[in-house]
């Protein structure tokens, strides 16, 4: 499948995209019923083993989950393999760089309580449920994700912040800090 006939499958699904969205390997792009997935004017999403040297694992996610869900990805944004999944809001800012392998998770994908799981186990709705803990992430403008980095649920990236290849990040960062390690913290300010 082309970067076109994709293309029309994003408007079928009520993806807003903006201009020269530039597709390298096939993603997968999905947008639940009721919710908004709107991605800026010159972003490049790689998905293909050889869009990027790095080694992907797979090819890049970006999917709402629930109604109500909310992606907005500015533009000038590169993404390359990564999983990007709301059940909440992800927020990217523009001219931001996602590295290979990253996953931004705004969400538990199960309840930590044992009960609540087995409830959500039994969930009519295959797990279209409020038992799962999720809060909205912001990424600012002009950062940059390493590789095999995961952005977990709550957190807020400043502007220019930079994330290490592997850091588990969780919480709010200012402005212009490199952040890394797991779990991630601030290990210079620019």
């Amino acid at each position: 499948m082309n970067s076109n006939w994709f293309k029309m499958l994003m408007k079928a699904t009520k993806v807003e995209y903006g201009k020269n969205l530039l597709l390298k390997g096939v993603p997968v792009i999905f947008n639940k019923g009721g919710a908004k997935l709107k991605i800026g004017d010159g972003v490049t999403v790689k998905s293909s083993f050889l869009s990027n040297l790095v080694g992907l694992y797979s090819r890049t996610i970006i999917v709402t989950r629930a109604p109500g869900a909310e992606i907005v990805i500015g533009d000038n944004v590169g993404i390359s393999g990564a999983t990007i999944y709301a059940r909440k809001g992800i927020y990217i800012g523009e001219n931001t760089c996602i590295g290979g392998n990253c996953k931004i998770l705004d969400n538990d994908f199960h309840p930590i309580d044992a009960e609540d799981r087995l409830k959500l186990l039994q969930d009519v709705h295959g797990g279209d449920s409020e038992l799962v803990p999720s809060k909205e992430i912001h990424i600012g403008k002009n950062c940059f994700i390493g590789c095999n980095a995961i952005i977990l649920k709550g957190t807020v990236l400043g502007d220019g912040c930079v994330v290490g290849a592997g850091a588990v990040v969780s919480g709010k960062f200012e402005d212009n800090c490199v952040i890394a390690g797991n779990p991630a913290r601030v290990i210079r300010r620019m």
